[in-house]
């Protein structure tokens, strides 16, 4: 199959890269000359394990390229993927489908032949159906079928997702664009993915309704873990308690300081304007949010209350800056609320992240960025635990505990065992766990 991927960002490029090596033909659109001249010379503009390998080597292979002209690759393409992005759109919450909508206009002024016309980014329900008005409106000669294709990637083991899905989901009624999807994704049915076709409509809807229970599982058990803490309880036993029930399920039951990324903020956000808009609120997800956002700034109460409530004069040093291990992604990560609120109240802030301090950088101000986990921690007050990397895991701590001023580890993602930290004569502070007194 002959395929155009339009947008180079997180989605587009593992997309079109993992379809090369399903031995498509892939050609990844940008308009971006600078990114695209960069993914040329092999350079991968964001940090995904195991994904500049697999773009070298389906490059080598002839099998993938990139470009800043889409007529020539539209021309030539049994399907064309609209992986752009849909940020939240200043003001009001609602997806900005602004980039959606100009590529539909350029890809129908250069259909030919027909073409299956595939929507990838996150869209509100309903955006399929203005994508093919405004192809029809913009080339009515055209022979194209518009679908649906949510992606279900997980940042950090965004390639594994893809060639092991849990399900693939297309949403459209047209026979031609069923039999071109169902070659294109052919060499997964030998994983035995499941393929679900459905309506366009409910394919879209679908992608915002999953997200948006995974949002509430990761609230739900932050609000248990904050009771936890109250009653002497241990939310992680509670979460292996419940999880272990398969109606429920242990993913997704990890008590931390909220949700972040490109994801879950943005698309339970919309999700909450589409209700609202059609007068049928989603008053769960509505607080959801509500209590998300509370969060990610409580935490910073969480590590002053060790210094009895005052941060002045303190210094705090922050393990991990990225929503999440395995990525650069600094977009709504928990750390950004967490850095402004400890600086407001009076803390001076040292960081280390593995791979997200270039892009920290563009979101905190007045963060002194170390070049490893000891030394982020030389002279500190307190360190906090705020992103679970694998370096994080088996920390020495004597030689944390030699290293700082005061021996407080906050530890905002429970990656330690609080025995343990204790022993070396650690203050030691959890989430949804009982505080140990020190050794």
């Amino acid at each position: 199959m002959r395929i155009t991927m339009v947008g180079t960002g997180y989605v587009g490029l593992v997309s079109g890269t993992c379809f090369a090596d399903f031995g498509h033909q892939v050609t990844c659109v940008d308009k971006n000359v600078d990114k695209i001249a960069a993914l040329d010379r092999g350079v991968i503009p964001i940090y995904e394990p195991d994904l500049d390998r697999l773009v070298e080597a389906n490059v080598r292979a002839g099998r993938l390229a990139f470009s800043t002209e889409l007529p020539e690759a539209v021309a030539n393409s049994d399907a064309v993927f609209i992986a752009v992005g849909t940020p939240s759109r200043r003001g009001d919450g609602h997806a900005d489908l602004s980039y959606v909508y100009a590529a539909a206009r350029e890809i129908a002024v250069n259909l030919k032949d027909f073409t299956v016309v595939i929507t990838k980014s996150t869209v509100p329900v309903g955006t399929g159906d203005e994508v093919e008005r405004l192809i029809r409106d913009t080339n009515p000669q055209a022979d194209v079928a518009v679908a649906s294709n949510p992606e279900f990637l997980r940042e950090g083991a965004a390639i594994r997702d893809f060639k092991h899905p849990d399900r693939i989901v297309v949403g459209t009624d047209d026979e031609r664009a069923r039999k071109i999807i169902a070659e294109i994704y052919r060499p997964l049915y030998l994983n035995q993915a499941p393929v679900m076709f459905t309506g366009r409509r409910t394919a879209e809807l679908i992608k915002y309704a999953a997200n948006a229970f995974l949002a509430t599982k990761i609230t739900f058990i932050n609000e248990i873990a904050d009771l936890a803490e109250k009653v002497g309880a241990d939310v992680q036993e509670i979460a292996r308690g419940i999880g272990l029930d398969n109606r429920i399920g242990a993913k997704f039951l990890h008590a931390g300081p909220g949700f972040g990324g490109s994801c879950f903020p943005k698309d339970t956000r919309a999700l909450v304007k589409t209700a609202q808009d059609h007068e049928t609120p989603i008053r769960i997800v509505e607080a959801v949010l509500s209590v998300n956002e509370i969060r990610k700034r409580a935490m910073a109460r969480k590590v002053a209350a060790v210094f009895g409530g005052s941060l002045r004069g303190k210094t705090v040093a922050l393990l991990g800056l990225t929503f999440k291990p395995n990525t650069d992604d600094m977009r709504e990560s928990p750390s950004i609320p967490l850095v402004t609120a400890l600086q407001d109240l009076g803390a001076t802030i040292k960081a280390y992240d593995p791979v997200g301090m270039e892009q920290a950088r563009n979101e905190l101000t007045d963060v002194t960025y170390c070049s490893g986990p000891y030394e982020c921690a030389e002279g500190a007050d307190a360190l906090v635990i705020v992103t679970e990397w694998e370096q994080f895991r088996a920390l020495d701590l004597g030689r944390l505990k030699q290293q700082m001023a005061c021996p407080v580890m906050v530890d905002l993602r429970n990656v330690y065992r609080p025995s343990e930290v204790a022993a070396h004569g650690f203050k030691y502070e959890s989430v949804g766990r009982p505080s140990p007194s020190p050794g």
